[in-house]
């Protein structure tokens, strides 16, 4: 297999540079960009803007974000070693013109579905057409169910009272000093992958018991989300596409982790199948069951759709899942002009920190930015932003399903632990928190804290 390999790759080389050398051609008989497209990162001819890019592999948002906040349009061009440009941008106006008001010509396109069937299947981070808008409407009829929002409160609850707080207060200081050091993220991670399992399959995975136990196929979803995000930002994808063909390295762990957590999922799926076939109505309310008592029984449809439930609710998605490709030749509201086959990424977190969007406060702390006094009932009054200048929850047709439940929990979260217990940092003096983004994000090494309870409760 060594030789094999060792003679394949010259060839592939070759293939590559000829390759590169057509595209680029090619691109230059294209329309061109506007003169107020920014091109900020340095580019070389075939090379493109690679060596910037590998430069900057291991602080991407960082970098990213800051070529946005020195981009007089917060938009910029990557020229990739190989294949079609992507823009960048944290321009609210483009943000609403692919997600909105020019929404057929932005579709998630054949690149996505590359990186991430293997993983999701045909669910609906990876559908366009008549595929997404089907799964998009059995979908959204659910969501907006009574009973299933009724449900997910329950569920929220019970994980909140029965293993969140008790597991706070058996690790609190009670002001003898003795309180133990947690790491706040791998606790709420539990806590989220308790509640969209049993709010999706009905399952309950118990990740958030005292002893917190390792869950195979908790740990199978995390690294499968993992290598699949790795895709997405690899700067030569040609490379894992030959570990995949080949099947060596990370590609083919991939495809172990994706056999347990699908092998899992349609264990569930026959299970409750079953069910329905002795009881002829589900008394579960869990999406899964929904799903089937209305009559969709294919095994891999509702597995693709589950699946990519669980992604969405268990972490919050990265720039990896806001990659829009272009339809048909189109001229940006910023003046970029962008050719069929491209590529337009929005940047929610470099939005999140555009003094254009924000002010020069920006990097405050300063909550109150989202509050408005209001003289007739003398009370503080939340004031939202539009979700073209803070598309956390995306927008337009796309808008975020779960947004509603995201905001339960979160406020429930919140309220339950602030009402007992204070949180404090125990991140070293000094030490800035690594954010790592795959297709979901996180902090690397954890958020370590201590937990005090609170003496006034």
């Amino acid at each position: 297999m060594k030789m094999a390999v060792s003679q394949i790759l010259p060839l592939i080389f070759v293939i590559l540079i000829t390759l590169i050398f057509i595209f680029r051609q090619k691109s230059k008989n294209s329309i061109k960009p506007s003169s107020s497209s920014t091109q900020l990162p340095k580019s070389y001819p075939i090379f493109g803007t690679y060596f910037a890019a590998s430069a900057n592999k291991h602080r991407r948002l960082e970098w990213f974000t800051e070529l946005l906040q020195n981009s007089p349009t917060a938009t910029f061009v990557i020229n990739h070693l190989i294949g079609p440009r992507q823009i960048i941008t944290a321009n609210p106006d483009v943000v609403r013109h692919i997600l909105s008001s020019n929404f057929c010509n932005y579709q998630k396109g054949e690149s996505i579905r590359v990186n991430l069937t293997d993983f999701l299947g045909d669910g609906i981070f990876c559908a366009d057409g008549k595929s997404w808008k089907f799964q998009r409407q059995i979908s959204s009829y659910e969501f907006n169910n009574k009973s299933l929002r009724k449900f997910v409160e329950t569920v929220v609850d019970s994980e909140l009272n029965d293993r969140l707080l008790p597991f706070l207060s058996a690790a609190a200081d009670r002001g003898s000093g003795n309180g133990k050091i947690l790491d706040l993220q791998d606790l709420l991670q539990r806590f989220a992958f308790d509640n969209i399992c049993k709010i999706a399959f009905g399952y309950d995975p118990a990740y958030l018991l005292p002893s917190l136990p390792e869950s195979k196929f908790a740990v199978a979803f995390d690294e499968a989300t993992k290598i699949s995000g790795e895709r997405s930002v690899a700067l030569i994808p040609l490379l894992w596409k030959i570990k995949r063909f080949i099947g060596i390295g990370s590609q083919r762990d991939l495809a172990v982790f994706v056999s347990e957590v699908r092998n899992f999922a349609m264990t569930i799926i026959k299970e409750k199948n079953k069910e329905l076939a002795e009881k002829s109505s589900l008394e579960s309310v869990d999406l899964l069951s929904r799903f089937l008592s209305t009559g969709h029984s294919n095994e891999k449809f509702v597995t693709d759709i589950v699946i990519s439930f669980i992604l969405a609710g268990r972490d919050t998605t990265s720039a990896a899942l806001t990659c829009k490709e272009v339809r048909n030749d189109d001229v940006l509201p910023c003046g970029t002009a962008v050719r069929k086959g491209e590529k337009v990424t929005y940047h929610p977190y470099a939005m999140g920190r555009m003094e254009s969007i924000w002010g020069k406060d920006w990097a405050e702390y300063r909550p109150e930015r989202w509050l408005e006094w209001e003289e007739k009932t003398e009370k503080w009054r939340f004031v939202g932003r539009d979700p073209y200048s803070y598309p956390v929850f995306q927008a337009g047709p796309r808008i975020c399903l779960g947004k509603e439940m995201a905001f339960l929990q979160m406020k429930r979260v919140v309220a339950g632990v602030m009402r007992r217990f204070e949180v404090v940092s125990a991140v070293e003096e000094g030490v800035e928190p690594v954010f790592m983004a795959y297709l979901t994000s996180k902090m690397k090494g954890g958020f370590p804290v201590m937990i005090k309870e609170r003496l006034d409760t």
